[in-house]
């Protein structure tokens, strides 16, 4: 089947000029001189590429591009506009458009722009196939699960990675709330840039700033040189600003001045440096209620909170358990032996039935501890915590987030894994 191109423009002339010279290239080309009529060829014919005049009698091709764009196996556009229109051109692009092509066209142009098209579409079809095949074994990215709570967070994913909108993640601890951050700056505009995390809880009060803001020599004692802070490291990435609910009240008023005015000034400087990072920020706490007893500014909340991500709790999304753990378990198998054990359908259901109060990271770490101690290619249930096993420790914390400090990509051996557990 010939690779389908559709021109959009009310003058015959340019179309035929656009048809004749598309044609030699074996394409298969449709024509429209309205919106009405390119509507109805997008509808039957699902074309590939789209040349569309920015200017038409009756409308603009401007209001007919997110159109085009937002469905759902979009075509590739190319504007076309008059001589002199670039600006307009760049707005098109902003809008979705691919690229544009000034009138009077070159021919030559207008083939490698349609060529260029066309293999922009074939990625864009196989990265969807892609994440299609993904989405059926319960991933998206980094991220694992398939029940309705997950992909109400997969589809916030979507929606806000491609815009500029802060972001507050919430939910339980071990719930995943940086490996959310981290897909969506994957998928955002930003995604080549860096991805810096800062746990706000980690730092005392009077080292925050300077971890935020950065310092210059001599600002305070111990300030032995100066320093680069966050928010100037995360420029033309993103800052994860993680645990922002321990934040003190005179930090809050700093960071909510840094991101209201995108210019920060390290600790003993007067200079102003910009920053364009994109925030999102995470809490397992209720930053309403912290609001309301007046440990949280209601000004910054709101800023943070444009779009608010929630992350359910292991035990609200059990059905996802199964295929969590066989991600683990491949992973640390690999690591640990060097081959793929499995989990028996007696581990399985043991996982299920306990509550998993620790979440996803205490499920990785129990695996892991799992992994570790089996000498068989089976996991069984007997090694696993005896919390686990017992109904009586169902809803306590895992022992098993003591394997935290083994990680995989140390190259540890088994022996000496399996010593540090039965210390």
């Amino acid at each position: 089947m010939k690779p389908v191109v559709l021109i959009v423009d009310d003058e015959p002339a340019a179309r035929y000029g656009m048809k004749r010279a598309l044609e030699k290239e074996g394409y298969t080309i449709l024509e429209a001189d309205s919106l009405a009529t390119a509507d109805e060829a997008v509808a039957n014919h699902t074309p590939s590429v789209v040349l569309l005049d920015v200017k038409l009698a009756a409308a603009s091709g401007l209001d007919y591009l997110p159109t085009l764009v937002s469905r759902e196996s979009p075509p590739v556009v190319i504007i076309v506009t008059a001589h002199g229109s670039e600006r307009m051109a760049v707005q098109a692009i902003k809008l979705g458009a691919y690229d544009y092509l000034s009138k009077p066209f070159d021919v030559d142009e207008l083939r490698i722009l349609v060529r260029n098209a066309f293999q922009t579409h074939s990625l864009r079809m196989d990265n969807a196939k892609l994440r299609r095949e993904l989405a059926a074994t319960g991933a998206f990215g980094q991220l694992i699960g398939s029940s309705p709570a997950m992909e109400q967070v997969y589809s916030l994913i979507e929606k806000v990675a491609q815009t500029d909108v802060t972001v507050l993640i919430t939910g339980e601890s071990g719930t995943g709330k940086e490996m959310v951050a981290r897909e969506i700056h994957l998928r955002g505009r930003n995604a080549l840039g860096p991805f810096v995390s800062v746990n706000c809880a980690a730092l005392p009060g009077e080292l925050i700033e300077s971890e935020l803001f950065g310092h210059e020599k001599g600002a305070f004692t111990g300030a032995a040189g100066r320093r680069v802070g966050k928010f100037e490291a995360a420029h033309g990435g993103t800052l994860f600003l993680d645990e922002i609910g321990d934040m003190s009240l005179s930090t809050q008023a700093k960071v909510l001045r840094a991101i209201e005015e995108r210019k920060i000034q390290r600790l003993g400087s007067n200079e102003s440096f910009s920053t364009n990072a994109r925030i999102i920020s995470a809490t397992n706490k209720r930053l309403e209620e912290e609001v309301e007893l007046g440990r949280f500014r209601d000004d910054l909340y709101y800023r943070l909170c444009v779009v608010k991500v929630n992350l359910p709790p292991l035990r609200e999304r059990k059905p996802d358990i199964p295929a969590l753990a066989h991600a683990f378990c491949n992973r640390f198998s690999l690591a640990y032996k060097g081959e793929v054990l499995r989990l028996s359908p007696q581990t399985i259901k043991a996982l299920l039935e306990y509550e998993w109060p620790g979440n996803a990271r205490q499920l990785r770490n129990t695996i892991e501890r799992a992994v570790v101690l089996t000498d068989e290619t089976e996991i069984m249930p007997e090694s696993l915590p005896e919390e686990i096993l017992s109904d009586q420790g169902r809803g306590r914390p895992s022992t098993a987030v003591a394997v935290d400090r083994i990680a995989p990509s140390r190259s540890l051996d088994f022996r000496t894994a399996k010593k540090e557990f039965e210390r």
